[in-house]
């Protein structure tokens, strides 16, 4: 052990050394020292368990493995060929081409975000966006936040602080990553009013449960699962009728924020906004960065007085979007009210791509990655805690891994290591490979890697 100690080059030996030297060019002299430092450390601590010290080469190898691990550009561009549309882990949805150009033009320079181009003025940052999602969804006022999380919490601040919020048991979700729709809501400093069972609400339940201290009847889409069989929950009509009755606001957060009838797709129909202002809620609630296609938002319509008293609130600064957002999301609202969202927002190309077209794409791909690939049928989901049990008729390519070296674990472990990397799906020692959720511009790359991962495997 002590010889393993001995061994270990200083610190400054190893910044001597060409291509130590090479990292500090490319960062900073402290940052790679500090790297340094904690990467000796690490070894001494495998030698004192008995490990022997690693040869210099495979010591300096680490060093620049890990520079290049924790330094490299990220969050990283992923080609995803697992056919789960809207991937949670692989960031949602991908973005037109001319959300993306809004983005980088509100990027590179400065912009007229808060300021009236007419007058001279201060202006709004909500104002232009506002106008968009009334159009589209027909509600007197519009407000846009971060996420859709913060646009429930600040509705709730601003409505029914101090007050009792009315929620069906069966709508006390878990709506990702931990956070539970009950603990949102307390944090809004609400008090939760729970009705009904797990499987059946009745109007009567709101109705009975409706007291002096009433501050909101809350509707929540489950959009994340589904509850089949004997169940039973009122129309938002009749929450309508009911909080009109007794002058209670009828918040309803529908998750997803779907404009589109997804009927057209041979999919369940999603709730979408628009009917939700024309049942008359007082506001609805729903996100960005799923079936709308646009970037991570929480968007609130409806009436125009409710959402002034939001927008006055506190939290409203806190939770508010960044431009970068606003600008992506403007852009996709913008393929709504022009009708071309089927062709311009990817998530909707992917959504309406046809069974020929997924057979064409997978077969030519198929003959570009030779004999251990064959096409096969399979199902593409929506995912992303949208139209949960949904799935798309797709066309897949399988290859085979049975005689890759550490079969199909290895061959997706080295497809993610590519670059870009490729993420596929794993059944049965085959990896999958969907064409629905790859990129048409992505397509060349993707067969690079794919080659190249199963050309360095060892196989046969």
């Amino acid at each position: 052990m002590t010889e393993s100690f001995r061994s270990l080059p200083s610190v400054n030996s190893l910044l001597s050394d060409q291509r130590i030297e090479t990292l500090v060019e490319s960062y900073s002299h402290g940052s790679v020292v500090e790297l340094v430092r904690a990467h000796l450390d690490d070894v001494r601590h495998a030698i004192t368990n008995g490990e022997q010290a690693p040869p210099l080469d495979d010591l300096i190898t680490s060093i620049e493995h890990q520079a290049a691990k924790r330094w490299r550009t990220w969050p990283s561009s992923v080609i995803n060929a697992t056919g789960v549309i809207l991937h949670t882990n692989l960031g949602r949805a991908p973005l037109s081409s001319e959300a993306i150009q809004a983005i980088e033009s509100a990027a590179k320079g400065y912009s007229d975000l808060e300021l009236d181009l007419e007058s001279g003025r201060r202006g709004s940052r909500q104002g232009q966006i506002a106008a968009l999602l009334s159009q589209l969804t027909g509600a007197d006022a519009a407000l846009v936040v971060n996420n859709n999380a913060s646009a429930l919490l600040l509705a709730l601040a601003a409505v029914a602080h101090g007050k009792e919020v009315i929620i069906s048991r069966g709508e006390a979700v878990e709506i990702g990553g931990g956070f539970r729709i009950p603990d949102v809501l307390r944090q809004s400093g609400a008090e939760l009013v729970e009705i009904g069972t797990t499987n059946r609400t009745y109007a009567r339940d709101y109705e009975a449960a409706i007291t002096g201290n009433t501050g909101a009847i809350l509707a929540v889409h489950t959009s994340n699962f589904r509850v089949m069989g004997f169940t039973h929950s009122p129309t938002i009509g009749e929450l309508v009728e009911i909080g009109t009755r007794h002058g209670i606001p009828v918040l309803h957060d529908l998750g997803s924020g779907c404009l589109l009838d997804t009927a057209q797709f041979g999919l369940a129909r999603e709730p979408v906004p628009q009917d939700s202002v024309s049942d008359g809620v007082s506001m609805a609630l729903f996100s960005g960065d799923k079936l709308l296609g646009g970037p991570q938002a929480g968007i609130i319509v409806g009436d125009g007085d409710l959402v002034g008293k939001v927008s006055r609130h506190p939290l409203a600064r806190a939770v508010r979007i960044d431009k970068l957002s606003m600008a992506g999301l403007a852009a996709t609202l913008l393929h709504y009210v022009r009708d071309e969202a089927v062709e311009k927002v990817p998530i909707w190309r992917m959504v309406a791509k046809t069974g020929d077209e997924l057979a064409s794409t997978a077969h030519r791909w198929g003959e570009s990655m030779g004999p251990m690939a064959s096409v096969v049928p399979g199902l593409s989901t929506i995912g992303g805690g949208s139209l949960p049990g949904e799935t798309l008729p797709s066309w897949l390519v399988s290859i085979d891994a049975a005689d890759f070296d550490g079969g199909a674990d290895a061959l997706a472990r080295s497809m993610r290591s590519g670059t870009p990397p490729v993420i596929g799906r794993i059944e049965e020692e085959r990896v999958l490979l969907d064409p629905r959720t790859v990129l048409p511009e992505q397509e060349q790359d993707l067969l690079a890697a794919i080659n190249h991962a199963t050309g360095q495997g060892g196989g046969k």
